[in-house]
C-alpha cells in the first residue's frame, strides 16, 4: 500500500500571511519562497512535485516544511548569526544619522554623494540609511512661530469655523496675492518629451505686476476674484462689494483674514459697520497658513505663474482668470482635518527647540 501523503498543518492567520508574503511585491524573493513552500504543502501536494514546481530541490522544501511545523511562522526566519555579514560598520551608520543635521561650514545641508565620501560608503547605502530613519535634508518647509499674544482665542475662532461652520452662512477665506509679475522669457522653451525635460531661460524681461484678490468658499470651493494694479484699502474695499454683489443677501458672511494694515483701515472698518451680515476673523499674526486661500495661491502660482512666459501684463490677467473659470466649473474645496490639539502640541515643541537653539547660541 503507498505510503500517505503528509499534510502541513496551517491556521487561518498564518494562511493569510503566507499567502501575503507570496504577493506582496517589497517580501524578499526568499521569505516568498518560502511561504509559497510551506501553503503548497498545506494543500497536500508531494515534496518531489513542490521541489519541480518552484525550481528548487527536495532538501529544501523538506526543510522549510519541517522547520514551519516545529515554530510556525518564526521557523521561516533565518538563524542568528547566519549569512553575510554587513559591510557597513555600526559607527558609519551612526554617523550617517547623527551628522544629517551638521552639516560642515559653509554648507547648510549634507547631500547623499557629499555624505557617502564623508562617511566612506556608497549614496545608495546613505539614501537607505535616511530613508529608514525619516531623515530628508534636501527637504525645507517654510515655518515661523507666531508672537501673537492671542494667538490661542484666534486660532480657535478660525479652526472652529473649519470643524463647524455656521449655518446659513458663507465662510469665505480672503487675501491678497500681490506682485504676481508678467515675466516674459527671452526665448521659447523647449517641450517636454521622452527622455527630454522641459526648459526655459533663465532671463527674462518684465512687463509689470498685478495683484489678485480672492475669495475662497469653504464648503463649495468656488472663488470670488478680481484683479488689481495695487493692493491698498481702495482695492480691498472695492473686492468686499464685489462679494457684496456677489452673494446671496439672506446669507451671514463669514471672513477669514491676514492682519494687513489695509484689512483694518478706517474707512473699511466704516463699511463693515454698515453692512452688518459680514463677520470677520484675523488669523493670529504671522500664522496665514491657517487661512486656506493660500493652498489656493500655491496651486495657481505652481500652475500658471512660475512657468509661464506672459508678454503682457493683460496676457497675465488673461491666463489668471481662465484658470479660475475652469476652476470654477468644477470646484474643489479644501477640507480642514488637522486636530487643533495637536497642532498645538507641535507649535510648543517648535517654540522649546528655537528657544533651545538661541541659549545654545548665546553660550
Amino acid at each position: 500500500m503507498a505510503r500517505p501523503i503528509s499534510v502541513v498543518e496551517v491556521t487561518a492567520s498564518e494562511q493569510q500571511e503566507l499567502q501575503r508574503r507570496v504577493k506582496a511585491s517589497t517580501v524578499s524573493k526568499r521569505d516568498s519562497l518560502r511561504a509559497a513552500i510551506v501553503l503548497r504543502r498545506a494543500e497536500g501536494v508531494k515534496q518531489a512535485q513542490v521541489a519541480e514546481e518552484l525550481g528548487i530541490s527536495i532538501t529544501s522544501v523538506n526543510k522549510w516544511s519541517q522547520r514551519f511545523e516545529r515554530d510556525g511562522l518564526e521557523g521561516l526566519k533565518d538563524k542568528k548569526g547566519r549569512g553575510r555579514p554587513p559591510s557597513i560598520s555600526t559607527q558609519q551608520v551612526e554617523k550617517v544619522i547623527t551628522q544629517a543635521t551638521q552639516p560642515p561650514k559653509p554648507r547648510t545641508r549634507w547631500s547623499v554623494r557629499t555624505m557617502a565620501r564623508e562617511v566612506g560608503i556608497s549614496p545608495d547605502s546613505v539614501h537607505r540609511i535616511w530613508k529608514a530613519n525619516d531623515i530628508k535634508p534636501h527637504l525645507v518647509r517654510t515655518f515661523k512661530v507666531s508672537k501673537d499674544k492671542h494667538f490661542e482665542e484666534k486660532f480657535w475662532d478660525v479652526i472652529g469655523l473649519y470643524l463647524d461652520p455656521p449655518e446659513r452662512a458663507l465662510l469665505l477665506c480672503c487675501d491678497e496675492k500681490s506682485q504676481c509679475q508678467a515675466l516674459e522669457r527671452t526665448q521659447p522653451g523647449l517641450p517636454l518629451g521622452v527622455g527630454e525635460i522641459r526648459t526655459k531661460t533663465h532671463d527674462y524681461t518684465r512687463h509689470g505686476t498685478i495683484t489678485l484678490f480672492a475669495a475662497l468658499n469653504y464648503l463649495d470651493g468656488k472663488l470670488i476674484a478680481r484683479t488689481e494694479q495695487q493692493h491698498t484699502h481702495v482695492e480691498w474695499l472695492r473686492f468686499l462689494k464685489q462679494i457684496e454683489r456677489e452673494t446671496p443677501k439672506e446669507l451671514d458672511l463669514h471672513l477669514i483674514v491676514d492682519n494687513y494694515c489695509t484689512h483694518k483701515e478706517e474707512n473699511v472698518r466704516k463699511w463693515l459697520q454698515r453692512h452688518p451680515r459680514f463677520h470677520i476673523h484675523f488669523t493670529p499674526t504671522g500664522s496665514s497658513w491657517l487661512n486656506l486661500i493660500e493652498r489656493f495661491f500655491g496651486e495657481l502660482t505652481q500652475d500658471v505663474i512660475r512657468d509661464g512666459s506672459f508678454s503682457s501684463v493683460r496676457q497675465l490677467v488673461k491666463d489668471i482668470e481662465s484658470y479660475l473659470a475652469e476652476r470654477n466649473l468644477n470646484p474643489k474645496p479644501y477640507k480642514w482635518k488637522a486636530k487643533g490639539e495637536e497642532i498645538l502640541r507641535k507649535i510648543q515643541r517648535a517654540k522649546e527647540a528655537l528657544e533651545k537653539q538661541t541659549s545654545e547660541k548665546k553660550q
